[in-house]
């Protein structure tokens, strides 16, 4: 793996030299965009609004439109804004990690300590995973601040960067029904239900089957298998029985362990 931010975390007047890699990987398919007159593919090019002209990549410069002109940053600029920043992860405070709704979470990192530094990042680490806290912390990767957590997962620390509360819509433009406020026999029922289909949570148990099916479907069309898409039907209307539903769904697992 290529680390694709280097700088160090502040923990006191504890400095540990890190490098930041991605901890993850897509499983969707690389699909590209053709012509669909001739499956020629599309290409992408920079290109000068004025002359029409593309543009090569190393005369590409960034600018801020400011009183009607271009004020033009170099890569000193956006350092000198706040150096600190741009090669610190500095943690602010430390809290409980159920205290951050899952809402806020966006993309986590893996942090790598320099060979001289092995000790403090272990000491962190495990202080993290003693305490049951993560770390809050800011700092700037490609040219953006972000707000993000320091915690310990297996032997790495993971830096999960997390959204500002400002980027969280807010759902009160949704049509949404009220909160239940009274205790109702369908409420009971559903509880059953959710109780009964709990289990403990193991992430290797989830795949991603869509790309496989996909994969083979792709396969299938290259040898000119024609296949009918399943059409799909309304599986509850507002008309329908709650309750009857409720019951059904409760005897349909019961039936479901009892053959297993």
């Amino acid at each position: 793996m290529r680390p694709i931010w280097t700088g160090s975390i502040s923990f006191g007047l504890i400095n540990i030299p890190v490098k930041l890699f991605s901890a993850v990987q897509e499983s969707s398919l690389d699909l590209d965009m053709l012509d669909s007159n001739d499956h020629a593919n599309i290409k992408f090019k920079r290109v000068n609004e004025s002359t029409g002209k593309e543009v090569a990549y190393a005369d590409i410069v960034k600018g801020y439109k400011l009183d009607g002109g271009y004020v033009i940053l170099e890569d000193e600029d956006f350092e000198a804004a706040d150096a600190v920043k741009t090669k610190m992860i500095e943690i602010i405070n430390f809290v409980d990690e159920r205290e951050i709704d899952s809402l806020y979470y966006e993309q986590p990192y893996y942090l790598e300590p320099d060979k001289a530094a092995m000790k403090a990042y272990a000491l962190l680490r495990d202080a993290l995973e003693s305490a049951g806290k993560v770390g809050v912390t800011t700092f700037v990767l490609r040219n953006n601040e972000g707000l993000a957590i320091l915690k310990p997962y297996k032997n790495v620390i993971v830096l999960n960067r997390i959204r500002f509360s400002q980027e969280i819509k807010e759902p009160s433009e949704l049509n949404l029904p009220p909160l239940s406020e009274t205790k109702t026999k369908e409420m009971d029922m559903a509880n059953k239900l959710v109780e009964q289909l709990t289990e403990k949570f193991n992430i290797k148990e989830y795949k991603d089957t869509y790309t496989d099916k996909l994969v083979k479907r792709i396969k299938e069309k290259s040898k000119g298998k024609k296949i009918t898409a399943p059409k799909m039907k309304v599986v509850h209307k507002q008309s329908d029985d709650l309750m009857e539903m409720l019951k059904a769904s409760l005897a349909g697992k019961k039936s479901k362990t009892a053959n297993n």
